[in-house]
């Protein structure tokens, strides 16, 4: 019979026992010196009576920008970043997002056929113009507290700009510049 398997168990309980009497030396020779109050502690006076809350970044208007926007570049975007969830095309099927074909303009939740959450529901009145798409690009979250999108956003101003100047040419009769 081969003495392996002794030789395994040994090897562990000599490696178990080596660091054991490592840390007990080690304890011995370093004297660590107990803090008072915990490091991480932050003082009660620090921190304000009246719990605001902090307040929304806010972003620079869009419509600057849109003038030197290339639609390009925005389909280019919008193909890497939205059509996993999103059709473009006229008449095309709603996919996990609506189609977004006219959408510049056009009222919040008005695709048919289309499951929208509540808080997208309730702006229905309110069509979604350059600066509603730009807060909602930017950050859906934050935009619309309470939508299903799962989308972390689009932080860079000018590609906004060349996304929101693509959904502009998905019309046949694209809104106007501001």
């Amino acid at each position: 019979m081969s003495l392996e398997v002794n030789k395994v168990a040994a090897a562990v309980l000599t490696a178990g026992i080596a660091f054991m009497v490592t840390g007990l030396i080690g304890d011995l020779v370093v004297h660590p010196r107990k803090l008072e109050t915990s490091a991480l502690a932050t003082p009660a006076a620090a921190q304000p009576a009246a719990t605001a809350a902090p307040a929304a970044p806010t972003l620079e208007p869009i419509s600057p920008l849109l003038a030197a926007a290339n639609a390009d570049a925005g389909r280019a975007l919008a193909s890497r970043l939205c059509a996993s969830c999103h059709n473009f095309v006229q008449g095309g099927p709603n996919g996990v997002g609506p189609n977004l074909y006219g959408i510049v303009g056009k009222g919040h939740a008005q695709v048919a056929g289309f499951n929208y959450s509540a808080a997208n529901r309730a702006l229905a009145d309110k069509p979604w113009d350059f600066e509603a798409l730009n807060a909602f690009i930017a950050r859906p979250s934050a935009a619309m507290p309470g939508t299903r999108m799962a989308f972390a956003g689009v932080s860079n101003p000018a590609q906004r700009a060349d996304l929101i100047a693509f959904l502009r040419t998905l019309s046949p009769n694209p809104v106007p510049l501001p």
